[in-house]
């Protein structure tokens, strides 16, 4: 296969797996999408949502989250670990958000980039999920998968994206990263891993990882 018919091959068997993809993190709107993604960092998704509506009952927007205090949020996020340092990125940023953004959340990487505990993937998952501009979030699984199968040599997550969106057609791309996420929680976990199962990487995966797994 050339790998312009891997990528074709990934994007149909995504699509038949995945016609529809929710977002997985609840949210209403930029500001609580925003919150919920900080929050995600080094948690699962299922745990986030089991949070964020306690925390979203006394504040989903900046102008009632800094009536809270750090250690206020802390409290109530404590489960999702990492606390210490979200707390304080979710008041810091909603304090930037009303000084700078009149409340509003920025349309743009480099202000959103700019806010407390925002790094470039949070970024890109508030311009893709809240406001539809075409982004590809590379998280952990994305960053796996697309080194499984060949697609990047997935020396860092930023290679990773800049190889995804070459090879991905842009208007996919929203899409995409979500199907990919779900396709690697359900067939190729980091851990407890069956190849079988994994009808992508074991059509197209790279040869070294498929022989490190034949050879055991």
């Amino acid at each position: 296969m050339t790998k312009k018919e891997k990528v074709q091959f990934v994007i149909d068997t995504l699509e038949q797996l995945y016609p529809e993809v929710p977002i997985p993190l609840d949210h209403k709107d930029p500001y609580t999408l925003l919150i919920a993604v900080l929050m995600s960092a080094q948690s699962t998704d299922v745990g986030v949502n089991k949070i964020t509506p306690k925390l979203f009952a006394k504040a989903d927007n900046p102008y009632d989250m800094i009536k809270l205090s750090i250690e206020e949020i802390r409290e109530i996020i404590k489960p999702v670990g990492l606390s210490p340092m979200k707390s304080k990125g979710i008041y810091g940023l909603s304090k930037i958000l009303i000084d700078k953004h009149n409340g509003e959340v920025p349309k743009n990487y480099k202000d959103l980039e700019a806010l407390p505990a925002v790094g470039h993937k949070t970024a890109s998952v508030v311009m893709s999920q809240a406001f539809g501009i075409p982004a590809f979030p590379v998280d952990t699984h994305i960053h796996r998968l697309l080194y499984r199968w060949g697609l990047t040599n997935g020396k860092n997550v930023v290679q990773t994206e800049k190889d995804a969106k070459r090879l991905f057609p842009k208007e996919l791309w929203n899409k995409l990263h979500l199907q990919i996420i779900f396709y690697g929680r359900e067939y190729s976990p980091a851990r407890g891993w069956n190849l079988e199962k994994d009808i992508i990487t074991k059509t197209i995966g790279r040869k070294s990882v498929l022989n490190k797994i034949k050879n055991g």
